[in-house]
């Protein structure tokens, strides 16, 4: 169906269309159904946003700002979700948390094969390998690294000397070496196709942005990894990822 709203794409699990509701507005109608992306500054929800951009659906942002002493989302978000985490997604009468759960119901919903490849193609199941590696690994060590370069920052002054020599070791000894060496597995992955599922650019490379994109962030060497920088690049260029941005708004990692 196509929506007299904005010319986009309109889509609708329900078939309630009946006696109950024939009376009521169109624009009405749709404007309840319209997706809510309930989107955290500075998170992963940026790509829940790109990902909707792509597949040109309408949807509403719903923004939240995170606590700036502590960086932790406001506690409004637990009204939406009980762990009060971003993204969470509400389509009608559901509400969707995790950002491969939302990005695999998105797909399934609304792409029309552009952005996922066919089943039962070896690219497939690359694309479902990268689409649960991009949370489940690669997120890993970058939380680990945040976590403990927080630690000496919030702590109290007393504590300060003592959480700093702690941080210092854990990176030194476990975090850089579990990012570099997974760093390592991107550039080996991305010298073999442009995108992470192949030849083409799928939903897995948006799921796969925000570690790459976090990495890239802080001063990467781009000459020992310069496919990991050309593929950040293609993202941050595509049109649709620009759009996201704009009614996001920026984010820093």
């Amino acid at each position: 169906m196509i929506s007299p709203i904005k010319g986009k794409r309109f889509y609708s699990t329900s078939t309630r269309f009946d006696k109950d509701i024939a009376p009521y507005p169109i624009e009405l109608l749709l404007e309840c159904l319209v997706l809510t992306v309930h989107h955290l500054n500075n998170s992963r929800s940026q790509r829940i946003l790109w990902l909707l951009e792509e597949l040109e659906v309408d949807y509403e942002i719903k923004k939240y700002e995170r606590n700036p002493k502590t960086m932790l989302a406001p506690k409004e978000l637990r009204e939406i979700h009980p762990l009060g985490k971003s993204p969470v997604v509400t389509d009608e009468d559901k509400t969707l948390a995790e950002s491969g759960a939302i990005i695999e119901y998105l797909v399934d919903r609304f792409d029309d094969g552009t952005l996922r490849p066919e089943t039962d193609t070896p690219e497939f199941l690359q694309y479902r390998y990268w689409m649960h590696y991009a949370e489940g690994s690669a997120m890993s060590p970058l939380l680990l690294k945040i976590v403990f370069s927080e630690m000496p920052r919030q702590a109290p002054w007393i504590a300060k000397p003592l959480l700093k020599g702690i941080s210092k070791i854990m990176n030194k000894e476990y975090i850089n070496p579990q990012i570099k060496l997974h760093m390592n597995y991107w550039e080996e992955e991305l010298s073999q196709r442009p995108f992470f599922a192949g030849e083409k650019f799928s939903a897995a490379d948006i799921q796969m942005s925000f570690p790459l994109e976090a990495v890239v962030a802080h001063n990467i060497d781009t000459e020992k990894f310069p496919k990991i920088c050309a593929f950040v690049e293609e993202c941050q260029g595509r049109p649709a990822y620009q759009r996201a941005l704009e009614k996001g708004g920026k984010y820093s990692l």
